[in-house]
């Protein structure tokens, strides 16, 4: 199996919510394009607190209703080795940005970038954390990934050969 041509880290705080549903959303968006084998994603939390956990109930339950499962993905922290592997680190929020940028050896900083800035339509800076926005909270950072996913291709089809 050849190496894939591009490879995209999505990061949250614990990984147990944005950052997976970001996974699982966008790697169904590249299954759909048969171009998945081309881009290697996986997702990761600027803390570990939740080891090994899978993603939140709530999170799994609302994407599912969309067709995406996460129920096989599991939660793990950013490792100094990813600032190196991946082509792009792709953050939810300020905090998560502020707290890569810290870690990240400058030779990698172009690399982070906000998952927010490949919204199509949608005028927004981050992905919010869906936990103190009920049900709808959920439901609007699907809206807004499936969203940002599409932006996403559109960036990643000029970084591979299809």
């Amino acid at each position: 199996m050849n190496a894939p041509d591009f490879k995209i880290l999505f990061v949250c705080m614990g990984n147990i919510c944005r950052s997976p549903t970001a996974e699982a959303v966008f790697s169904k968006k590249l299954a759909e394009r048969d171009i998945l084998h081309k881009i290697k994603i996986d997702s990761a939390g600027t803390h570990n607190f939740h080891p090994n956990a899978p993603p939140d109930e709530q999170s799994q339950k609302h994407a599912l209703k969309r067709g995406y499962d996460l129920s096989n993905l599991r939660a793990r922290p950013v490792v100094d080795s990813d600032f190196e592997e991946f082509d792009l680190l792709l953050t939810m929020d300020w905090d998560n940005r502020a707290l890569l940028e810290e870690r990240c050896p400058p030779l990698h900083l172009n690399k982070i970038r906000g998952l927010a800035e490949f919204l199509l339509t949608t005028q927004a800076s981050i992905i919010p954390d869906p936990y103190y926005g009920g049900d709808q909270g959920f439901e609007d950072v699907l809206d807004l990934i499936e969203e940002a996913s599409e932006g996403l291709i559109k960036f990643t089809l000029q970084k591979v050969k299809v």
